[in-house]
């Protein structure tokens, strides 16, 4: 275990779970801007706990899972509601913001981690398998009206994954980048 410190805010960090890089904080910074008081909540793939850990402040009702029991212990030492679940698979309520860290990098079977840190990374051959997975299901647990955050690479597919979004009736607005080395990290936001 290890402290991190961000916005002048400790946070406690397990091993085997995601080390929140430029990724986690371009997500936080841009989820502080999109929250509204009141808003319901959803963190999906929560990692510590981080982003959460900020947001919960301004709206008391924020839920996150992971399917990590290692991250979900992690974000319940980090004060943060954890719910352990495969995206959101099990959750019955609606939530007016959903913000979703996936799995984003393009990932060969020949590159995979045998612990659960492979699962906040891994995004399969084109980056995008969790994050096609979440679009198919959104509907379900979005409110109407409701908007998605989420951070990916530019190594990830921008185009791609905005058509993912585009063919549920969504519109995407960039909030947030980020050069890092070899990538862009950019926040998206869909509603409708």
């Amino acid at each position: 275990m290890s402290i991190r410190i961000y916005r002048n805010k400790e946070f406690e960090l397990l091993d085997d779970v995601y080390d929140p890089g430029e990724d986690s904080y371009l997500l936080v910074e841009a989820a502080l801007k999109e929250i509204k008081p009141g808003d319901r909540v959803l963190e999906v793939g929560t990692g510590s706990g981080v982003v959460s850990l900020f947001i919960k402040d301004i709206s008391p009702y924020v839920v996150a899972t992971d399917i990590s029991p290692i991250a979900c212990r992690n974000a319940r030492i980090n004060e943060v509601q954890a719910i352990r679940a495969d995206l959101f698979s099990g959750i019955c309520s609606r939530f007016d913001l959903i913000i979703f860290n996936p799995p984003y990098l393009p990932t060969v079977p020949e590159e995979r981690l045998e612990t659960w840190l492979d699962r906040a990374f891994n995004g399969g051959l084109t980056g995008r398998k969790e994050i096609e997975r979440f679009v198919k299901d959104i509907d379900r647990i979005l409110s109407p009206g409701g908007r998605v955050l989420t951070v990916i690479s530019s190594i990830t597919g921008i185009g791609e994954t905005e058509a993912l979004f585009k063919e549920k009736g969504f519109r995407m607005e960039t909030v947030a980048t980020e050069k890092v080395p070899f990538e862009k990290l950019v926040v998206l936001k869909f509603s409708r």
